[in-house]
């Protein structure tokens, strides 16, 4: 069956090994949301390298979708550049890829087509935001979108040699379900768990009462209660309740914790339909292989048993062929010669935390000038170049955005400046990548002004991207495309990559991956004070600045180099020009160990922006 034209098209992987073919753990959950939401508006494409494999996939999707088989090779430009899954819309030149961003279109597409269903736009979460931020900023995501995943993959690859080993990643998530859970309002929650918890004891006689007790204060009533009106697509809002005045009367410190009812706490988002087909797969082969091990995880098990009694899920479930197993909590597990130890990745979250600041940058400059080691800036190469805006239809202008002239016009100096230098950069059939490109304003002015390259947005906030698609359509560009994914997504090779005031560790993600791509780079940071150590990259970066200085001190440099605002007076922005100049330089340093030409330079003028540093590097071997 062909793609439909009126229909977005879907890709997902297929896996081969040995003839035998799987569905990767991210293809299963997208296939689990597509039939969890009912939503028909996509066409999906299996992608394999060999042909006819629908048959062995029967039972495994849902049936009422269409869907068919595509060649690796025959993938459309824009996805062939992108980790799958990915959407292509109809008109081909937006791109949507990576598995959150992926759910998520597929809810809001879902609520646009369907938008009496409450359930379906509560995957979302509080204001939307459930698994928004990107895996490398934000723990919650890195463990949901990469980590178990990846951590029950390899263990169904091998599941006899982790017997006596559970995966650091599904440790994590036993302890976050057994964190105290904070939600939205949750103070009113609270009190209504206290207030049923006073009412439980008044009824309780006997001997036995405290014991009764405890075991009503350990069933999530309230929360229960709450999650499952959450999900009602009829529901109405909740009738207004008061307190009796005793109850009112506690403290907030001195109300009860409330429970995980779902893996965020009390209601069932979208991380829970990520986590089900992966902790489904995962206890299955611990049943199978090592049941005694189940006894270590006696929250996923409760987890595991109540999104089980959603009607939604259970639906689902069986369209995608899974058999979800009835494991009790309660039953008596044999006991295990030895304690399941996390492999040595368990502890890595913790280690991203910053140290509080003490003190001012200058000793840490002062140790830097001892080891003869201070911000170099190179000349501008093309300081009078401008763009001649008055010439340029009115959508390629930043003017065109919401912002004041004085604005516009700063912003007009700061393309002038990155134009200039991709200009001399650029040649004919070169593709060119605006990494965290917004609205569009660096993209844009690249694809008019470069009418024989061809430019790619990259940007991980929809509304952002759409707007510069309708700008890109008023001016009739062919030679542009768009991808909404967080960088670590986008593969694809490319010539040159652009990124303005990129905020924080982005820098140093666009960074590596045009050394990945051995592409030119012309980039300006952002956001110093943001930069901190993450799971991919380590500060300070280059050998020479991690001889001289500790992280702490390096942090210092970073906090101090956000200090350039116009508003602060002139001795403290030179001293924040100068952090900026050498965390610029450390960036520098690591990247011409990879065989580049790095330089660092200032915009002109300099007042276009407070963070008016560029960093220009060209690949030398």
């Amino acid at each position: 069956m062909k793609p439909q034209k009126d229909k977005e098209s879907l890709y997902l992987e297929v896996s081969t090994v040995n003839e035998s073919v799987s569905l990767p753990l991210h293809s299963s959950i997208v296939l689990f949301l597509l039939s969890y939401t009912e939503c028909s508006s996509f066409h999906v494409c299996l992608v394999t390298d060999q042909a006819d494999i629908l048959p062995s996939l029967s039972g495994l999707v849902p049936g009422g979708l269409s869907v068919s088989e595509v060649r690796r090779d025959q993938l459309p430009g824009l996805v062939r550049m992108c980790r799958l899954p990915a959407a292509l819309e109809p008109a081909a030149c937006f791109c949507r890829a990576g598995l959150a961003v992926i759910l998520r279109h597929i809810i809001q597409r879902a609520c646009q087509l369907m938008p009496g269903r409450r359930d379906v736009a509560s995957l979302l979460g509080f204001k939307n935001t459930c698994l928004k931020a990107c895996a490398e900023v934000s723990q919650w995501t890195r463990l949901c979108e990469l980590d178990i995943p990846s951590a029950v993959e390899e263990h169904l690859r091998n599941p006899e040699d982790q017997m006596c080993r559970l995966p650091a990643a599904i440790l994590n998530l036993e302890k976050r379900l057994g964190e105290p859970v904070k939600v939205h309002n949750d103070d009113k929650i609270r009190r209504q768990k206290l207030q049923q918890q006073k009412k439980s004891d008044s009824h309780l006689k006997g001997p036995s009462s405290e014991m009764e007790s405890q075991s009503n204060e350990s069933h999530p009533g309230v929360e229960l209660s709450a999650a499952l009106a959450k999900l009602s697509a009829e529901a109405g809002p909740a009738p207004s309740t008061r307190e009796r005045s005793d109850i009112r009367k506690v403290k907030t410190t001195d109300l009860p914790e409330l429970e995980h009812v779902f893996a965020e706490g009390l209601y069932f988002t979208l991380t829970d339909v990520v986590l089900l087909p992966c902790i489904h797969q995962y206890l299955n082969s611990l049943q199978k292989h090592t049941p005694a091990t189940l006894s270590h995880l006696p929250l996923l098990l409760r987890w595991y048993q109540r999104v089980q009694e959603l009607p939604s899920v259970l639906r689902a479930a069986k369209d995608c062929g899974m058999a979800l197993l009835g494991l009790s909590t309660a039953d008596p597990c044999p006991p295990q010669p030895e304690n399941p130890q996390p492999n040595e990745a368990e502890e890595e979250g913790p280690k991203l935390k910053q140290d509080p600041f003490i003190g001012g940058p200058r000793p840490t400059l002062t140790k830097l000038q001892e080891n003869g080691i201070d911000a170099v800036y190179s000349a501008h190469p093309c300081p009078t170049w401008t763009v001649d805006w008055e010439s340029l239809p009115a959508a390629v202008n930043p003017t065109e955005g919401k912002m004041s002239d004085a604005r516009a016009l700063r912003k007009q100096q700061q393309l002038n400046n990155l134009l200039a230098v991709v200009k001399e950069l650029a040649r004919p059939g070169h593709t060119v990548v605006d990494f965290c490109s917004g609205g569009g304003h660096v993209g844009i002015v690249l694809a008019y002004t470069l009418p024989k390259c061809q430019v790619i947005l990259i940007e991980n906030k929809e509304e952002s991207l759409v707007r510069a698609r309708e700008r890109s359509a008023q001016l009739g560009l062919t030679n542009i495309g768009f991808v909404q994914a967080n960088l670590d997504y986008f593969t694809g090779n490319f010539n040159i990559g652009v990124a303005l005031h990129a905020c924080g560790v982005a820098t140093d993600m666009v960074l590596d991956r045009c050394l990945q791509a051995r592409a030119g780079f012309v980039i300006s940071p952002c956001c110093y004070g943001f930069i901190q150590n993450t799971l991919k990259f380590k500060f300070p970066k280059s050998a020479r600045f991690t001889e001289t200085l500790s992280y702490k001190e390096h942090m210092v440099l970073c906090r101090f180099a956000d200090q350039t605002a116009i508003s602060l007076p002139p001795e403290r922005r030179l001293i924040g020009k100068r952090c900026m100049g050498l965390v610029d330089l450390d960036r520098s340093w690591a990247a011409e160990t990879h065989g580049y030409s790095v330089r660092v330079m200032t915009m002109v003028p300099e007042g276009c922006s407070p963070k008016n540093n560029m960093l220009v590097g060209i690949p030398t071997r």
